[in-house]
């Protein structure tokens, strides 16, 4: 995925201490190129990609009928809990820090990431953290099966795999703050000279913002977590009710990390979109200030509607009025982004290439998602559909058909760049068509189950939810296949370097300094500042 896989030595320089491209597995291992470990970040995010989604194949084989057919409903739990957590924390937010990574220091004009020492070690450490959760299926009684929240009492009561995936939730987190750090410094820090912040391409807003938001809220999860250990071990009563605690209170600590969680998964998403749009509707950005300020206002707004997730925990009225009008008005500055994106759009110039149609499928489908997140923000009727999969249908609209999406149309967008090489576009484009219809069939029916009654994390039920059921799990397998086709025939062809050669800048109408340093990015870019034009888009002579 990466010009690193075709280091150009003649672009390396010599510095006294950074000679050419290390080669072999050293290069790889001891990684200190922004590029290198932006690649290692996205392959390994890929890889549990894979794995969470073998886990959710399982979970729809369960589900393709009524009646138990494959795994028992203790099984059943772990998988639920095991994907949840996976994905989260090894396939979204790995591959955002991956697209940092490698494009950051290219849209700033900088050399490297502020600490390169520190950036391999924040990559290092998600390698044991995830052996340790994958492998807490081998433990004596199975994975964690409390979901992915790992809410209390369910924690208390599990076995020592608890303990795997509370050590390996420490790890990712410790490694999401360092990530974070570096790329606060980078970008306030490492700036070229001209490029004020108001200059600062979406992408790199979008990133220090989310960098705020995980070194506010990844120490919220941590204290929740060995509040957890403690309970489990050291005789402490936080949210064991037996000695007074309150397992209520693990729920409020929970999501006031969660639901700034669910912005740092998606405000990068809408860095990348920012980018796209522009460039094929060969448009500037409508309305850039309104944009930085509608990502802060979401990120502010973020830290004040975490029990919207909790209206069926007995909450006041009063309390339930407060989250519920929260909730709502962060849809605003949402919806100012969405209005943006179309308004750049709007008698624009537009051409369909693969990035281009991934965000306006990535557009269409988030909004759908969004719409149904405002309606499990009215109390009355969420405390009707929680936790049905009507929830479930709500979140993969935005976790999947926004940041995965998202990612896809980034990946498309930047892969000449990083591999020199332009993908298929005929094949780019049956990967988009066959993702967006097999998401569309596995995820549409289950708002129907969820309104219909039927509860999620269930390994069984009753006939009535037979037929859509059979339908989700029909599409889930399709779009599974979906990406194991991305992988084999788009991902792998372009790290090879098979392909029509990229020039400098592919899209004619994309802006930014990545696109005037030559296709594969060289080994070290930018050794010099740039000098900037004063639209701080260009490099002038």
């Amino acid at each position: 995925m990466s010009a690193v896989l075709h280091p150009h030595d003649d672009h390396a320089h010599h510095d006294g201490h950074d000679h050419h491209a290390p080669t072999g597995w050293r290069r790889w291992v001891f990684a200190t190129n922004h590029k290198d470990i932006g690649t290692l970040y996205l392959l390994f995010s890929f890889t549990m990609l894979m794995v969470g989604g073998v886990l959710a194949l399982l979970i729809r084989a369960e589900l393709f009928q009524p009646g138990l057919q494959f795994v028992n409903p203790e099984l059943f739990n772990q998988l639920t809990t095991m994907h949840g957590l996976i994905m989260v924390f090894g396939a979204i937010m790995p591959a955002f820090v991956g697209f940092a990574n490698w494009m950051i220091p290219l849209q700033i004009g900088a050399s490297d990431m502020a600490f390169a020492r520190m950036n391999n070690f924040s990559f290092w450490l998600m390698i044991p953290a995830a052996v340790t959760l994958v492998s807490s299926f081998f433990m004596p009684g199975g994975a964690p099966a409390a979901g992915w929240t790992l809410y209390a009492p369910l924690t208390l009561q599990m076995g020592p795999s608890m303990d795997a995936g509370i050590f390996a939730m420490h790890i990712l987190g410790a490694s999401s703050i360092m990530g974070s750090i570096n790329i606060i410094v980078t970008i306030l820090n490492m700036r070229a000279p001209g490029m004020t912040l108001m200059k600062m391409p979406m992408f790199c807003w979008t990133w220090l913002i989310t960098a705020y938001l995980l070194i506010a809220v990844m120490p919220v999860l941590a204290g929740a977590i060995t509040m957890t250990l403690t309970d489990r071990h050291f005789g402490t009563s936080f949210f064991n009710p037996a000695g007074g605690g309150d397992p209520v209170m693990y729920q409020h600590i929970f999501w006031f990390f969660g639901h700034p969680e669910v912005y740092i998964m998606i405000l990068p998403a809408f860095g990348i979109i920012s980018h796209i749009v522009p460039a094929f509707a060969r448009k500037k950005l409508f309305g850039y200030a309104s944009m930085v300020y509608a990502t802060s206002s979401i990120a502010i707004l973020s830290f004040i509607v975490w029990a919207h997730h909790m209206f069926t925990t007995g909450m006041p009225v009063t309390g339930q009025l407060f989250f519920m009008y929260a909730t709502m008005l962060i849809a605003v500055p949402t919806a100012v982004k969405i209005f943006n994106w179309i308004a750049t759009m709007w008698q624009g110039s537009m051409t369909f290439e693969t990035p281009m149609l991934f965000a306006v499928g990535f557009i269409f489908v988030f909004t759908m998602g969004g719409f149904t997140g405002l309606i499990l923000a009215v109390a009355p009727i969420d405390i009707q559909l929680q936790d049905t999969y009507y929830v479930v249908a709500h979140f993969h609209y935005v976790l999947v058909a926004g940041s995965l999406y998202a990612m896809f149309a980034g990946f498309y967008y930047w892969c000449p760049k990083w591999t020199g090489v332009m993908y298929n576009e005929r094949r780019g484009k049956i990967h988009f068509w066959w993702s967006l219809i097999a998401f569309n069939v596995t995820f549409f029916p289950m708002h129907f189950l969820g309104l219909a009654g039927m509860p999620r994390r269930y390994a069984d039920y009753p006939m009535q939810f037979a037929d859509f059921n059979a339908i989700a799990s029909v599409g889930a397998f399709a779009f599974g296949f979906a990406q194991v086709y991305f992988f084999f025939f788009i991902v792998l062809p372009a790290m090879m370097g098979k392909g029509e050669k990229a020039s400098q800048k592919p899209w004619e109408a994309a802006e930014g300094l990545e696109w005037e340093v030559p296709s594969p990015a060289p080994f070290h870019t930018f050794e010099t500042p740039p000098k900037l034009d004063a639209t701080a888009t260009r490099v002038i002579g």
